[in-house]
């Protein structure tokens, strides 16, 4: 059992206490993943030419969409541009 100090706030009572709020919230996180992968199905339909340009490849774009542990799609893919843009 954790013990806590004059002046802390325990975990719950940090947490939102409007579920209305929280619905809204998690609203926003379902629309902006979304909104993420359209954009990376988008850069699929690109041709290997574009995507080269870019700096990535198909399989980066497949890494980015199943991306976990904390990676973003976006840190996966910057990776991917980083290694291609090495001499």
């Amino acid at each position: 059992m954790a013990l806590s100090l004059f002046g802390e706030r325990s975990l719950s009572a940090a947490a939102p206490v409007n579920p209305l709020y929280a619905l809204e919230m998690w609203i926003g996180r379902v629309r902006t993943a979304r909104a993420r992968r359209v954009a990376l199905e988008r850069l699929l339909e690109l041709d290997h030419c574009r995507l080269s340009d870019l700096g990535i490849s198909r399989a980066d774009i497949m890494d980015a969409l199943a991306a976990r542990s904390g990676l973003t799609p976006g840190m996966v893919l910057n990776a991917a541009r980083a290694r291609a843009s090495r001499p």
